[in-house]
């Protein structure tokens, strides 16, 4: 049976939700509130949404490891580009969790959104859970997030959710929204401008909904072709519902097997 707590030397990977600290789960609430050393990234300039996310729950006894990210969104200053200067990074921060688990400390890292959708958390888990007793504790994901304060279905009957990041080229991002039933696209801020044109490459502009901070403070909700590109954080996303496709091979469309998303309902 597992403990109510976190426990000595263990590494837990736990997500903290959207923003509302209502949304924490009651296990992720527990490890938190005994933990030993508590860590949370943040990025160039800025203060960690995760950790004030979880603030009231992080005991004053508590070691906290601040992982503060070398580049986020402006160039980076290694020699091999971006993602060398992140695995390096990311290298160093799994040695300062393992000098805690190797004295026997329990690490809680907080997550914004859910720890394996793409998630920090998840680079510490490839270079530490093979090495210690691990355990990840899922957290609401900002897109459910988002639909909910948007008051959006995403997907219904066969729709088909493509969740992409906003990071892609923009006419390999246009092939997959046009092939996708519903869609969510994260990581915005600066890709915006190309993440909109894709959209509008797609067909899929007009249905598209932008949700920023959802569940927080300074939650905005508005159709994308509204958004002026200098406001986007990094932290927003677009939710594009599906329409409803009825295709199934247990016959309970009309027409099975069928695109009937028209069918009066």
């Amino acid at each position: 049976m597992r403990s109510a707590t976190a426990e000595s030397g263990h590494l837990y990977g736990v997500g903290v939700g959207p923003g509302d600290p209502g949304l924490i789960t009651r296990r992720a609430a527990e490890l938190i509130a005994s933990a030993e050393v508590v860590v949370y990234h943040a990025g160039t300039g800025r203060s960690s949404n995760a950790r004030a996310i979880a603030a009231e729950l992080i005991p004053a006894e508590a070691i906290e490891e601040e992982l503060r990210y070398p580049v986020t969104t402006g160039a980076a200053t290694h020699p091999d580009g971006y993602h060398a200067q992140l695995a390096e990074f990311y290298d160093e921060c799994a040695a300062r969790l393992a000098v805690h688990l190797d004295t026997g400390r329990s690490v809680v890292v907080l997550a914004e959104g859910d720890p394996m959708l793409y998630g920090s958390y998840t680079y510490l888990h490839e270079r530490l859970a093979d090495r210690y007793p691990t355990e990840v504790v899922a957290g609401v994901p900002a897109f459910a997030a988002a639909t909910a304060v948007a008051a959006e279905a995403i997907s219904r009957h066969e729709d088909v959710l493509t969740v992409l990041p906003g990071t892609l080229p923009v006419p390999e991002l246009a092939r997959r929204l046009a092939d996708s039933d519903a869609a969510v696209v994260m990581k915005l801020g600066r890709t915006f401008a190309g993440v909109r044109e894709a959209l509008r490459q797609a067909g899929v502009l007009d249905r598209a909904v932008y949700v920023e901070r959802a569940s927080r403070e300074g939650q905005r909700v508005l159709p994308v072709a509204d958004v002026d590109p200098a406001t986007v954080p990094y932290m927003s996303l677009i939710v594009v519902p599906g329409l409803d496709r009825r295709a199934d091979s247990a016959g309970r469309a009309v027409g099975a097997g069928t695109d009937a998303r028209t069918v009066d309902r």
